[in-house]
């Protein structure tokens, strides 16, 4: 039997900060829909796309990006960063690429006084790069979708 790729396997960089998360996820939004004659089936429509993540930090990692957002002189104000969720196990690799993440705290505290659970707090972003998402080294949108917004 070979490794595989786990929750374990990536590592996460945040404005150079390598940081532990608990938990992170990307979603994708796709309004493509299938275009229709007299309701009846007839291609497709190509529609609007967004994306956007959420990471699950610890306190001890909520801070870590609190120094960035201290360098930047508050929350909102840090930039959008580019981020890579990058998993090797030497039989197995998937490298995710999310460009143009503008950071937002989404639940700052969620206090549970009769668990034994560390706390977290979860940081969502919102994708706003052109270059949208790469997966494993392929974009997502095409050169027509991306067509005078990338040089």
């Amino acid at each position: 039997m070979e490794k595989r790729i786990s929750g374990v396997s990536f590592d996460i960089d945040i404005h150079g900060i390598l940081v532990h998360v608990e938990k992170a996820s990307v979603s994708i939004s796709d309004e493509s829909d299938v275009a229709k004659t007299r309701g009846v089936p007839d291609g497709y429509t190509d529609g609007a796309v967004s994306a956007e993540l959420e990471y699950e930090l610890d306190t001890k990692n909520f801070k870590l990006l609190g120094e960035a957002a201290k360098s930047a002189g508050s929350w909102r104000s840090i930039r959008p960063h580019d981020c890579i969720f990058y998993a090797n196990t030497g039989s197995e690799e998937l490298k995710i690429e999310v460009y143009g993440v503008k950071l937002m705290i989404d639940s700052l505290l969620d206090i549970d006084p009769s668990s034994v659970d560390k706390s977290k707090h979860k940081v969502k972003g919102l994708v706003t790069d052109p270059n949208f998402i790469h997966i494993d080294g392929v974009s997502y949108l095409s050169g027509y979708d991306v067509r005078n917004l990338i040089g």
